[in-house]
Parts: structure tokens; C-alpha cells; sequence
């Protein structure tokens, strides 16, 4: 009714600056763009073999869980993984199975960590998406790298930036929901929380009996447990696979759950949203839906 798609569509080359902004960006839809990084060094390079020997020597921080889910709520907290420094070619050796761990590893610090944990790899992509840059009139606050197992799996969530997600090697699963399901999607407030290994090697969860309890999404959209949220059953998912070469444009405040075939690698510009009409709509949406659940 909102004129979303049924199904995420494809564009088979970048857009000009003007057509992005009027087609996608301010109708708030998804898509994805093929033949976009296709001049991208990083597709013929980044093999694990070139990422040992450009940063393989290097500590990097690594999320490391238990079950694969960083940042998602569990036993009733809203628990964060393990932040582990470690050599980047000790994380190969797991991610290739040189090693075995029962834990769960991710590079997905997402704080520019392109670019503030991994410069070599710079110059074989791009500092920016030029056409983007223009269509928003700035540049990405953060260029984030993610490498990671298959059983490393990203919870329901939204962001608050317009997301172009580049995939070198491999695959990303996504389900998306547009802002406007926001009625049908469960938040709770939680304690947040921190793995932490214990000297035995198990995990325990530890409380950040500090912070302010944490707004999440507590449902699992791949098995919704519809008896404790019948809303979610009027939510209309959408889901896509991004493959290497190909580019996923985001839209801000699009919830999103993503998995990804082992060994994945990508690439993803965070451009800070324009906190405009669509902005204000969504928070009046947000405020209808809370005010409703307390009548």
C-alpha cells in the first residue's frame, strides 16, 4: 500500500547522482546495483592468501561469541560479544579451518575500522562512492570491513544511516523490513552486557551494571515465535541475496538481519541520514506504536 516491492529490485549499472537521490534515496527503497565495484582491485585480490601477507602480522579486533550473535538479546540481556585483539593471521587460521575454536568469530567493528584498522586494503577499493557522495552532499562518516564464519549472524536491528553494502567474496543473506512495519516489530528494554571468557575457556555473560538498558528487538525473524508477538505475523519481510560484485543500497531505519556464507567478505559506506520529514514520520509511527501497546 506504501508502494513498497515484493521483491528487492536490480539495477545493472550505477546511477547517476540525481536519478540515486529521486528513485532511491528519497523514496526510502532498497535495491541492488550490480556493475558498481566491478574496476574494484579488491575482487581479483583479496584472497586470503593476499590479506596474510598485506595484513596478516597485524592485531585486529575480532568479535568472538558463542552461538554467532553479536549484539542480540540472549537470557534476557542485550549481550555484546568479546572484543579480542589478535593476529589478523590467527583469525585466518580459525576462519579457514587451520584451527578449530567452538566459538564464533567476526570482524565487524563498526567504527571506520576500514580505515582506522585495515589502511593497506584502502587503495583496492574506494575511500568513497563518488556517486553517492554527490547525490547526499557529504562523505561516509564510517567505512567498515566485515569478514567472518557462516555461523556469524547479524540480529534484527535498523540504522540510522543511508548503507551501501558492497560484497567482494561470497554471499550476504538479508531480510529486510521497511520502516512502515515498525507496529508489527517487537522492542524491550534490556540490561546490557558482555561476553567474557572465563580461564576454563567457557563464556560467561557479565553486566554493564552502569549503562542504561538497551532498546532492542528481541524476535527472531527466520523463527518468529508468534505466540509471544502475534503482531509480527502483519509484517511483510523481504528478502535478498547480495552477491560478490554487487551492491546493496540500504535505506536508513530499514530493519535488517543479515547472514552470510563463511568466509564472506564485504565492504559498507555508512552515510549519515538526513533527519528530515521521513525522519519525523518514523518517530511519530515509533510513538503510535509504543502509546498502543500501553493501552
Amino acid at each position: 500500500e506504501l508502494g513498497w516491492p515484493e521483491s528487492v529490485p536490480y539495477l545493472d549499472r550505477p546511477p547517476s547522482p540525481l536519478e540515486f537521490y529521486r528513485e532511491w534515496v528519497s523514496p526510502n527503497k532498497p535495491c541492488i546495483i550490480q556493475n558498481a565495484i566491478s574496476h574494484w582491485p579488491a575482487l581479483k585480490k583479496w584472497s586470503s592468501a593476499y590479506l596474510r601477507e598485506v595484513v596478516g602480522p597485524k592485531v585486529v579486533s575480532v568479535a568472538v561469541t558463542p552461538n554467532g550473535y553479536a549484539d542480540a538479546v540472549f537470557q534476557d540481556r542485550f549481550v555484546m560479544p568479546e572484543e579480542r585483539q589478535m593476529l589478523f593471521m590467527d583469525f585466518l587460521d580459525i576462519v579457514e579451518k587451520k584451527v578449530t575454536s567452538p566459538n564464533v568469530f567476526y570482524v565487524q567493528k563498526q567504527c571506520s575500522n576500514l580505515t582506522e584498522e585495515f589502511p593497506e586494503l584502502v587503495c583496492d577499493v574506494q575511500p568513497d562512492i563518488p556517486w553517492m557522495t554527490e547525490a547526499l552532499g557529504k562523505k561516509p562518516d564510517a567505512v567498515n570491513f566485515w569478514l567472518g564464519e557462516s555461523a556469524a549472524v547479524t540480529s534484527l536491528h535498523k540504522d540510522h544511516y543511508e548503507n551501501l553494502y558492497c560484497v567482494i567474496s561470497g554471499e550476504k543473506h538479508f531480510l529486510l523490513h521497511p520502516p512502515s512495519d515498525r507496529p508489527f516489530i517487537p522492542y524491550e528494554l534490556y540490561q546490557p552486557a558482555t561476553y567474557q571468557v572465563s580461564e576454563d575457556g567457557s563464556f560467561q555473560i557479565v553486566d554493564e551494571k552502569s549503562a542504561d538498558k538497551v532498546p532492542w528487538i528481541p524476535l527472531d525473524p527466520l523463527n518468529p515465535n508468534l505466540e509471544r508477538y502475534p503482531e509480527y505475523a502483519q509484517a511483510k519481510p523481504l528478502q535478498c541475496t547480495v552477491k560478490a560484485g554487487e551492491m546493496l543500497y540500504l535505506p536508513s531505519l530499514w530493519f535488517h538481519h543479515v547472514q552470510q556464507s563463511h568466509g564472506c567478505i564485504a565492504v559498507n559506506y555508512w552515510y549519515d541520514m538526513e533527519y528530515d520529514l521521513k525522519y519525523s514520520y518514523y518517530q511519530l509511527l515509533d510513538c503510535l506504536t509504543k502509546t498502543m501497546k500501553v493501552l
